[in-house]
């Protein structure tokens, strides 16, 4: 089992004693510990959700079932290489792991499985039928996380990410998602929807993401895991920042990422993404197990009292929404 530690010197310490690695959560890392474990020779081990987590949202205390360790880098920081990227760009993937990786994907769209798996309402029909134009979803993001600060390539928040969409589709029919870690009150990013509707037709909340990734026609992302989850499901996908699946050829990058360039099939990019790079463990039964067998318990819940801490988390988040939402109506009256 892994030591937990609460400073830099001590982890150093034991790592070096036990001929180990110090492990990360990059949100976490005191600014001193990558220099200082270069220094001494320790190895350093990024710690990061996997891209099937949980169901529910992390913000909420909803334990990961997956994980990822990467000793290069990580995922969200194009600046240098992570193991993610060293597998899509230097990867042979087998005949039998891209049929494995095919089922995979198409177990998923099936079971409607997304990182949260939040559910919710199907959209509405009036409002992704009928219109006769192309309908594009621009997704919001939590506006500090740290794969927009190190992959935004220069997008200034969720406003800014409409902005782009827009001028890049001034014909289409325009739905705005925000992001649900932010409509819970739990992270920054929040737009009032007259600020979103300045740009967008309309915004869209409480629906399922399977549902609404089915019934649009594009999709425009930052550094979102939605634009990966519209590729599983053949949509097309414009990246205006820098995520882990741009670059391969799969994407329309307004920002290509550096290195990137080897074209890659979408079983390519899944068994990578998918099969080879995360760690997954049974949510019931507290084993390691395969993605599959992750996929179809995420797909088959079953039903559960909610634990307490979650539950004091959501009734924070709805306080903190609330003060926000004030907040930002104070605001417009006053510019008004």
């Amino acid at each position: 089992m892994p030591r937990f530690v609460h400073d830099t010197a001590s982890a150093i310490r034991l790592a070096r004693a036990g001929g180990g690695a110090v492990g990360v959560w990059p949100s976490r890392a005191p600014s001193d510990l990558a220099p200082r474990a270069r220094t001494a020779g320790v190895p350093l081990v990024r710690i990061e959700d996997g891209f099937i987590r949980s169901a529910g949202l992390g913000a909420q205390c909803h334990a990961p079932a997956s994980i990822v360790l990467d000793r290069a880098g990580v995922h969200f920081d194009p600046s240098a290489p992570s193991d993610l990227e060293k597998l899509l760009t230097d990867g042979c993937f087998a005949p039998s792991l891209l049929k494995r990786a095919d089922r995979l994907v198409r177990q998923i769209v099936d079971l409607g499985v997304t990182k949260y798996n939040l559910g919710g309402d199907a959209p509405c029909k009036a409002l992704l039928e009928s219109t006769g134009r192309r309908t594009v979803l621009v997704v919001g993001q939590v506006e500090d996380d740290l794969s927009v600060r190190l992959g935004g390539a220069g997008v200034a928040g969720n406003l800014d990410l409409l902005r782009r969409a827009r001028a890049a589709e001034p014909g289409s029919l325009i739905l705005y998602r925000p992001h649900p870690d932010v409509e819970a009150g739990h992270r920054k990013g929040l737009l009032s929807d007259h600020e979103a509707m300045r740009h967008a037709d309309h915004v869209v909340r409480g629906q399922a993401l399977p549902a609404l990734l089915a019934r649009v026609d594009a999709v425009h992302v930052l550094t979102s895991l939605t634009g990966f989850e519209a590729l599983l499901r053949g949509r097309e996908v414009v990246t205006h920042g820098q995520p882990f699946y741009a670059g391969w050829g799969l994407t329309r990058d307004l920002a290509p990422p550096p290195r990137r360039g080897r074209r890659l099939s979408l079983a390519e990019l899944a068994a990578a993404a998918l099969i080879l790079y995360p760690r997954y463990i049974d949510p019931r039964s507290g084993e390691p197990c395969s993605p599959e067998a992750l996929v179809a318990r995420l797909g088959h819940p079953t039903a559960s009292r909610p634990a307490l801490l979650p539950w004091f988390r959501g009734r924070l988040g709805k306080a903190r929404l609330g003060l926000s939402r004030l907040r930002l109506a104070s605001g417009q009256a006053a510019s008004a």
